[in-house]
């Protein structure tokens, strides 16, 4: 079993979800195998499924002057901040010829970021029984929303590596309020570079998932 694994810079929320919505319906069609996109995005808010828009805490005029756009999407949960140094993978996987549990999807999915962190970075991360996602003790350093269409996933994760938290604070986060949110950089005390992450993150996906190198 293989996935295509398509590095995308950094990219515009729009240009992103065009593509995505046009390889979903590839993959439905079976045109093209599983794939993953990596990326970052400009500054950017989507509110899911279950959002509301008090969940964002400043004016429009703020978010404006700091480029900073607001889309609505089909993903399960509620609002998320996305912006650069943040890894963001969109997901193109066939469900059903993988594995049926949606459940056992995300569990597999979390379980890379804890996997990566602690063996990459000595960093000891988890999952919190009452929030979706990979957590560092009460702040969440990776967010994962998926949404299913005919069988296909899409949407997936955001992974603060070098995100500047700062922009949190425009959010209510997922409609959490009483964590935070960390990232490899600030646990670390140094950046790190995007080009190593994404390859290790990549790995260790492929083993979890047992994808083919």
């Amino acid at each position: 079993m293989q996935i295509e694994i398509r590095d995308l810079g950094h990219i515009d929320y729009e240009r992103a979800l065009a593509l995505q919505l046009d390889l979903v319906a590839q993959r439905q069609q079976e045109k093209i195998g599983d794939t993953l996109l990596l990326l970052e995005h400009p500054p950017v808010i989507t509110l899911g499924k279950s959002a509301s828009e008090n969940d964002i805490l400043v004016p429009r005029s703020t978010l404006e002057a700091a480029g900073a756009t607001v889309h609505r999407i089909t993903r399960g949960g509620e609002t998320t901040y996305h912006g650069p140094g943040q890894l963001v993978g969109y997901l193109i996987i066939n469900l059903y010829e993988h594995q049926r549990s949606l459940k056992r999807f995300v569990y597999n999915l979390e379980q890379v970021f804890i996997n990566l962190l602690s063996e990459e970075y000595g960093i000891q991360a988890g999952r919190d029984e009452e929030h979706r996602g990979v957590w560092v003790g009460t702040e969440k350093i990776t967010a994962i929303g998926i949404a299913i269409s005919h069988g296909v996933t899409m949407h997936g994760f955001a992974f603060n590596v070098n995100t500047d938290l700062s922009h949190f604070q425009w959010i209510i986060p997922c409609g959490i309020t009483d964590r935070g949110q960390t990232s490899v950089a600030t646990l670390l005390g140094r950046p790190v570079e995007m080009p190593v992450i994404k390859e290790r993150l990549s790995r260790h996906f492929k083993r979890q998932f047992g994808y083919q190198d």
